[in-house]
């Protein structure tokens, strides 16, 4: 038997340092991370921005959020499920709804830092990334923020992108490029680019054109590949899509629908809340007041004056049943 080195010695596990939680949970990307919030020593702690999107099984979630010390701070944020109040009532977890999370974002920070940027008005899919470079200054500049992935997979007409392109036309400084938006293709060119996107293609998922045509196939039928022809199936039809069939929305109604609910957004992107409504799922009782004003909590007592103390001990003093206080000697 040849020469075996020990590695994993006693020097070894002394020496040994456990990964943070977060990586040891495989939930944080510190690598990324540090490259995403590290900032210049001549910007006075002046913060780098991240437009963070995550999504659950029912939710997306779209945030700007900026690095302190020991936390992260969440700027400003926006939900999927808050698209109902715009005229969303189904599909709030695919690609049409991310654009429109996106675009809720975007304007809620405009609307919080008083910027007037507009963005594109009017989605139709194509793409400036120089878009603040060549707009006229104001006198602030646009927000920017850096996309932060976490650990998602970026591939090609991944929804992330539809939240990025949302909070770009929104008006937010986003620096990007088109290569991963739907309907891109990667294809070697002469002059040394790689891709082509699509505009067309990128503008049917950001009006939710895609699900109308699966739609369409499962309802009405369609041609395969080999041009055969695939009958619809009805009962199909009705079980994949009976909240749309329930919230009056098909195929030919879904991209007046999404249309309506970005000049909703523009229109009014703060959060308004019913006067029986606490948060985004909590209600309460009995309806709050218009002008309902509640006292400030104190979690400690408020200094008080030596008037006030000595005040204080003669009450004492007197519930007690002593006259007066008595002499104390001090000794040295």
């Amino acid at each position: 038997m040849g020469f075996v080195k020990v590695v994993k010695n006693k020097a070894y596990f002394k020496r040994f340092q456990v990964k943070f939680r977060r990586r040891r949970e495989a939930k944080t990307d510190y690598y990324a991370r540090t490259r995403l919030i590290i900032q210049d020593k001549n910007k006075y702690k002046t913060p780098k921005y991240r437009l963070v999107f995550r999504k659950t099984n029912r939710d997306l979630i779209a945030q700007i959020v900026a690095a302190d010390y020991d936390h992260d701070t969440v700027v400003e944020s926006a939900y999927s499920h808050e698209l109902v109040k715009y005229g969303v009532k189904v599909g709030l977890t695919n690609y049409a709804a991310a654009y429109a999370t996106g675009l809720l974002l975007a304007r809620r920070v405009n609307a919080k830092f008083g910027l007037e940027y507009k963005g594109l008005e009017k989605a139709d899919g194509s793409d400036n990334p120089n878009y603040f470079a060549e707009t006229e200054s104001l006198e602030k500049n646009a927000f920017k923020a850096v996309l932060d992935v976490g650990l998602q997979r970026t591939t090609t007409g991944a929804r992330i992108w539809g939240a990025l392109k949302g909070a770009f036309d929104g008006g937010l400084n986003i620096p990007h490029t088109d290569k991963r938006f739907p309907g891109s293709k990667g294809q070697e060119k002469k002059d040394g680019a790689k891709h082509e996107a699509d505009p067309e293609v990128h503008r049917k998922y950001i009006y939710g054109l895609h699900v109308a045509e699966y739609m369409n196939k499962l309802k009405n039928g369609y041609t395969n590949g080999d041009g055969e022809e695939v009958e619809g199936d009805e009962a199909a039809y009705a079980k994949h899509f009976s909240r749309y069939v329930k919230a009056g929305v098909n195929a030919e109604n879904i991209e007046a629908t999404y249309a309506k609910a970005h000049a909703a957004i523009r229109a009014s992107p703060a959060r308004a809340r019913t006067a029986t409504q606490k948060g985004y799922f909590a209600t309460r009782a009995t309806p709050k007041a218009a002008n309902a004003t509640y006292p400030k909590k104190r979690w400690n007592r408020a200094p008080i004056n030596v008037a006030s103390k000595k005040d204080r001990i003669k009450q004492k003093l007197t519930k007690a049943g002593i006259a007066s206080a008595p002499k104390l000697i001090l000794k040295r």
